[in-house]
This record gives C-alpha cells, structure tokens and sequence, in this order.
C-alpha cells in the first residue's frame, strides 16, 4: 500500500531530520515555528517505531525534510506517511547558516535548521512520492552496474600505468582494454 501525500495546507508540524548510518536527530516544529518535538531515533526498527509512536502523538499531518532523496530512511519515512521533502547538501548548509550564523555544525542544529527550512520555504518544494518497487529494483541494478564499470575503469588504469612503467610494448596489444579478450 502506498502512502497518500498531503497537500501542503493539510500540513500542520514540520520535521526536520539529520540523517546518520546508525541515528537520526529529528526537530518538529509547528506552523509558527514552535519547537513542538526534539530527540534522536536510533537506526533500528526501535527508533523507527519510535518515530511512528511521535507522528501518531501529534495526531496531525506531517511532513519530512530530510538531507538525501533516496536510501532507507527516504523509505522508511515514506512508509511512515510523512511527505517527504528533500533538500541538497549545499541547500542544507545555506539554511543552516541561517539558523546558526556562527557556522557551528551540531546535529541538532542541522535537524532544527531543516524543520524550519521546510516551514518557511517548503511550499514550493517538491515531495517525494513513493517509487514503484519495480522502478526501485532497476534503480539499485543500474548503480551496481555503474560502481562494476568504474571498478573496471581503476582496475584498467592500474594495469595500463603498470605497463607503462615496466612493458611499455604491451601497452599496443589490445585496442579496447574493456573487452573480456584483453
């Protein structure tokens, strides 16, 4: 079952997550910019049922801003019915700055900089929407596909600079190094 999406006037709290491997530090605001919720989830199913209990205490429409537009926590705050809204890295900084001039990166602030981010500018983002497994599948399969081929590429260059070096005539033996032949 898919999530539904909320419209951007049903919203009511905007959450703004710092993502990390093994925790999450989420801030919450409300519509005025009130610190409604702030507390870190570990990366288990722990702290994601203690996300879900959070959203099901607020009893209202959600929405996520979140540093990445793919990977677990994209999904499992999909899962979870939030909208989600991402942002890139250098949008992510701009508004930290803006909430923290000082520069000071904190986990904390990063989470807090992006619920409110979300709150003030968030109307004309655009949300995520919860990819078909199928479309998911083939995504993964073509970036395995292209970390193989840059693999590849390395392994070549590591070749051809060792011949270079000590059998420079074998550097003309193949005139394509990616075929299997080579």
């Amino acid at each position: 079952p898919r999530p539904v999406m909320h419209t951007w006037n049903e919203i009511t709290y905007y959450a703004g997550f710092d993502w990390a491997k093994d925790h999450h530090d989420i801030v919450i605001v409300n519509r005025e910019g009130q610190l409604i919720a702030d507390f870190p989830i570990a990366h288990s199913a722990q702290g994601w049922q203690r996300w879900r209990e959070q959203l099901v205490a607020l009893g209202s429409h959600v929405a996520a801003c979140v540093e990445t537009s793919q990977g677990v926590v994209v999904e499992k705050l999909l899962e979870s019915g939030v909208t989600v809204y991402p942002v890139s890295p250098v949008s992510a900084k701009a508004y930290r700055l803006r909430k923290v001039p000082s520069g000071n990166k904190t986990d904390h602030g990063d989470a807090w900089s992006l619920a409110d981010a979300l709150r003030v500018d968030g109307h004309g983002w655009k949300a995520l929407s919860a990819e078909d497994p199928l479309v998911a599948e083939l995504r993964l399969l073509c970036r395995d596909e292209v970390a193989l081929i840059e693999e590849r590429t390395a392994l070549i260059n590591q070749l051809q600079s060792a011949l270079h070096e000590y059998y420079p005539a074998a550097e003309e033996a193949f005139e394509d190094w990616t075929l299997p032949s080579a």
